[in-house]
């Protein structure tokens, strides 16, 4: 119960925050919060991440789906909290951008950074959600995750 509720709020926030977007932040328009560092701008995107695969929403409409499908699956069967944890976060981002895709047909993205005069491309709560996770999973993988330990017979010869 606790991760159905923590992937609704993730994602009602993802989905808050955007509609505040797309409802006070004309589109293309950039407003300055820490300058030469931070701005709002609201920007739209019909591919994935850093705008790869431009027009691909049917692609990633489907793929979302069997992701998500394959990653309950996992979720249902471990009862590990961190990779939970880890699949709740990236469910909450990838259901945030596919309803965009789903019901408009692009994604609403609007945080945007210049770091050490890098113009980051700009990205909104799903896709930190889909970071955060992924970067848990990794770390669950890496550092927690071990192998079952398979019983071996022993053949008398």
């Amino acid at each position: 119960m606790f991760w159905t509720i923590l992937i609704a709020v993730l994602f009602a926030l993802d989905q808050v925050t955007k509609a505040y977007v797309r409802d006070n932040l004309p589109l293309g328009v950039r407003n300055e919060v820490i300058p030469g560092f931070f701005y709002f701008t609201h920007v739209e995107n019909t591919g994935a991440a850093f705008g790869i695969l431009k027009n691909g929403r049917y692609f990633f409409i489907i793929l979302t789906v069997i992701i998500c499908g394959i990653l309950i699956y996992v979720m249902i069967k471990n009862k590990q909290k961190l990779l939970r944890l880890a699949i709740s976060f990236i469910l909450a981002g990838a259901a945030g951008n596919w309803i965009d895709r789903v019901i408009r047909g692009k994604v609403t993205d609007f945080f945007d950074f210049y770091i050490f005069g890098y113009d980051y491309p700009v990205f909104n709560v799903a896709d930190i959600c889909i970071n955060i996770g992924t970067f848990l999973l990794v770390f669950f993988v890496l550092f927690i995750y071990k192998e079952p330990k398979k019983k071996m017979r022993q053949q008398k010869t």
